[in-house]
């Protein structure tokens, strides 16, 4: 059956991809198995998502599918499927087909039937958690898979949950003499307790003591890439958003940003002079 890759990340073909990340984003949040462990439905669906992303996503593979060059499962058009190719490269992915008839046929003709040549092992497929500085910062860790392997991950910054790791060659050996498959490592971002995430930037909460909100001054604040020191403008609010440049996601090229809420915290409840102040306040 054909399919529409537009549709089933629901954004038109005019679409940017802006548009077709965000789209995808919510999809993916919304759709994962982990969340819906015991839902087929939606695992199945979350798979279609992902794979329609792995083409729209991809500038060059969009090109090549609006363009007819390839399907919505990224292979390529225009081929005769009796006959037998191997590997072909397109778009910076590689895939593989192979006819299942060609052994039958084989067998009841006498070999009419070009056999095929050596094939690729098949991938292995793994779900990995990745933790929120790691993603938001970038880095290489081990991680041991289910055959008990250790493999040593570089995991891009501003990875996000559902997306997928290839680890190249390290699959199933080939059962013909042909290139091991590879690892495929689905990603789950773990959370954190001190930022969230919007897109590129994060967010947090800053507490600042009344009287540093008042005449100004600094307080330390923790960062992904370690403590920074924060200046705090005299006469400062609640809710006031104060941006430290360059200390969000670090997207080679284009890291984003950070951005403090200041939330103003009274240094003593009890202070006397604190409560003459404020009862002087209201009255005038």
């Amino acid at each position: 059956m054909t399919q529409d890759l537009y549709a089933i990340l629901g954004v038109s073909k005019s679409a940017t991809a802006d548009d077709i990340r965000r789209a995808y984003k919510r999809l993916a949040k919304e759709l994962h198995p982990d969340l819906h462990p015991d839902d087929r439905a939606k695992s199945d669906r979350f798979k279609r998502v992902t794979a329609a992303y792995e083409i729209l996503g991809d500038t060059d593979k969009r090109r090549q599918y609006d363009n007819g060059e390839i399907d919505a499962a990224g292979n390529p058009r225009g081929f005769d499927r009796g006959s037998n190719y191997g590997d072909w490269r397109r778009g910076g992915f590689e895939r593989q087909r192979e006819d299942p008839f060609d052994d039958i046929l084989s067998g009841m003709f006498g070999g009419g039937r070009r056999r095929p040549g050596p094939s690729k092992g098949s991938d292995m497929r793994y779900r990995v958690k990745v933790s929120f500085e790691d993603a938001v910062m970038g880095a290489r860790r081990d991680m041991t898979m289910a055959d008990g392997r250790v493999l040593n991950v570089a995991i891009p910054a501003g990875i996000e949950s559902g997306q997928t790791l290839r680890l190249k060659s390290q699959g199933h050996p080939s059962r013909t003499g042909g290139p091991p498959g590879d690892a495929m490592l689905e990603v789950s971002v773990g959370s954190s307790t001190v930022w969230s995430r919007d897109e590129d930037d994060l967010r947090m909460d800053v507490h600042v003591p009344l009287s540093i909100a008042v005449l100004g001054g600094t307080v330390d604040v923790l960062t992904p890439s370690g403590p920074v020191t924060l200046k705090i403008p005299e006469g400062s609010n609640s809710g006031a958003n104060l941006r430290l440049r360059h200390r969000g996601v670090q997207r080679p090229g284009r890291p984003g940003h950070l951005y403090a809420r200041l939330i103003v915290m009274i240094d003593d409840p009890k202070n006397k002079e604190l409560k003459k102040w404020a009862r002087k306040c209201r009255e005038t």
